[in-house]
């Protein structure tokens, strides 16, 4: 059986977990900001988002091109 706490000592647990809980949610909260801040992300991956965004145009003004040529068959 675990030894008895006294409510002092109960008291300054609860208000230690409350102060750490505290904590770990502030760093949560600027954790996801700075995940989600997407004009940071596209800065931090300029040159992947253009290449990416060349690629996808290629496929889509590529596929738009076949597809016009299948309508005037």
């Amino acid at each position: 059986m675990p030894p008895q706490r006294t409510p002092q000592e109960i008291r300054a647990s609860i208000e230690a977990n409350r102060i750490e809980l505290g904590n770990a949610v502030a760093q949560l909260r600027s954790e996801v900001t700075v995940a989600t801040d997407w004009r940071r992300q596209i800065e931090a991956h300029k040159k992947q988002v253009l290449i990416g965004a060349a690629i996808a145009g290629f496929v889509i003004g590529g596929g738009l091109a076949v597809l016009g040529r299948r309508k005037k068959r």
